[in-house]
């Protein structure tokens, strides 16, 4: 799987009913309702988050070229990735309008209408969109693509820096609550400044390993400083009647977090999902004879009520086709927890429980605890998969002293930390001399050398092979 991991990733997009890319545009593909199914519960668990202190929105697609070009650094940063609406049926529009990459100069021209005193702050606003960029490297389902139909962007205003500082450290916990709820490991940084988000202060982002060694970054939060207040004119009446600009932040993940829970955690059979997002946490199978058939049918529906009483999402998989095949397709989809019953169980009153993580079969009484025993299963089912998936980016992030060490290390399927001064230069040079991407900085050091002018350290720093 590794040696084949984009081939394998692309099949199981495939196999196991997540997309399909055949829709006729390079770049762009159809949600299937399985695949779907995984990416509303990722999303609510986001969503559950965020909304206990932001407000939910939704802003036009459309962005006036007017306003895309009043943020000269955002928009030099995606000028070769804009779509643009030039016709409105077969009259030409008077302004082109930008398709969004992402929605700042959308959302921030109503944030100075909206926004006057000190009362109105702080003032934080989400909303899950689709973005358009015109890709123009090998684009891949979920993780280079042209439309990103899952778009989950936060935009918030303060009084002061002091306060973005804090929602920035806000959502750096927002985030890990988020990704350790589907089991995924991450590396958190601070972009370079050559790669931080156009217009920002700074970016801080958080990465991923994948199987073949790759860095996938599934999110990234800015801090705007007053960029944007300059430019659209956000500014506030303090308590002493003085006008200020107002200071901001904004964070975002995409359909990546649902590349990397599929890559990640998947194996040679299909698809390991985590139990917070899998659409079916339990998949009930009877085996069916002539003999005692409606008997065990009607046990396996009472199962399921029982069981979807206490929250959880059940399916009975009844087709008429050979047993071994619905263990096959289901190993595939990675459901967390597969229950088998037959005439001979139900004599017994045992159902035969599988977790897809390990593969164990465990015999469960058909009793009144059955429900406690199947939810410790899943608890013991996604702290296996956080384990596993920590212990494969700890064995995978080592550190060189020589620069020359860097290309083998990252060859062999690594991220690497080093010894940075903090130059730019330097660091571009790193880049160049290595052929990868610097992702940012750990940590700040008081001790050790840069790897490559032997200078006093300031940083420790991670580069990468990436997406």
């Amino acid at each position: 799987m590794v040696e084949n991991f984009d081939e394998w990733f692309h099949d199981i997009l495939e196999n196991a009913d997540i997309t399909d890319s055949r829709y006729p545009i390079k770049g762009m593909a159809v949600w299937r309702p399985y695949g779907f199914q995984i990416r509303k519960h990722s999303m609510n668990i986001i969503k559950n988050l965020l909304d206990k202190d932001h407000d939910e929105v939704l802003f036009p697609l459309l962005v006036p070229e007017s306003e895309l070009a009043k943020e000269g650094i955002h928009v030099k940063g995606f000028e070769d990735e804009v779509y643009w609406v030039t016709k409105g049926g077969q009259r030409e529009l008077n302004e082109q309008l930008a398709l969004r990459p992402t929605s700042e100069t959308a959302i921030y021209p109503m944030y100075s209408l909206w926004i006057r005193t000190h009362i109105d702050l702080p003032i934080k606003m989400y909303q899950i969109v689709n973005t358009f960029r015109y890709e123009t490297k090998h684009t891949r389902p979920l993780i280079r693509v042209r439309e990103i139909t899952t778009f989950k962007e936060a935009h918030t205003a303060h009084a002061t820096k002091e306060e973005s500082d804090e929602q920035v450290d806000d959502f750096i916990r927002m985030y890990k609550e988020f990704f350790d709820d589907l089991n995924i490991p991450y590396l958190i940084s601070k972009r370079p400044e050559w790669d931080k988000f156009p217009g920002a202060d700074y970016t801080m982002a958080f990465d991923v390993i994948m199987p073949n060694g790759k860095t996938l970054q599934i999110g990234t939060i800015h801090n705007l400083g007053q960029t944007f207040a300059k430019t659209f004119e956000i500014t506030f009446e303090d308590k002493d009647g003085e006008h200020k600009y107002v200071y901001q932040t904004c964070a975002g993940v995409s359909d990546r977090v649902i590349a990397s829970v599929i890559g990640i955690h998947g194996d040679e059979k299909g698809l390991r999902l985590p139990p917070k997002v899998s659409p079916n946490q339990i998949t009930i199978i009877p085996i069916l004879f002539k003999k005692g058939k409606e008997e065990v049918l009607a046990k396996c529906s009472e199962i399921k009520s029982q069981l979807e009483d206490a929250g959880l999402r059940v399916n009975i998989d009844d087709r008429d086709i050979r047993p071994g095949k619905k263990f096959n397709d289901w190993e595939l989809k990675g459901t967390p927890l597969k229950l088998e019953l037959g005439p001979r169980d139900l004599e017994n009153n045992i159902t035969v429980a599988m977790r897809r993580d390990e593969g164990e079969k465990i015999e469960l009484p058909l009793d009144d605890d059955l429900t406690d025993r199947v939810v410790e299963l899943l608890e013991k089912t996604s702290e296996n998969m956080s384990k596993t998936a920590l212990d494969f980016q700890k064995i995978h992030v080592k550190f060189a002293e020589d620069i020359d060490e860097i290309a083998e290390l990252v060859e062999s399927g690594n991220v690497v930390k080093f010894y940075w001064n903090g130059d730019e230069q330097t660091g571009k040079e790193i880049e160049e001399r290595t052929g990868y991407d610097i992702l940012g900085i750990q940590e700040e050091v008081s001790e050790g050398k840069c790897i490559a002018t032997g200078e006093d350290a300031k940083y420790l720093a991670l580069i990468a092979k990436t997406y």
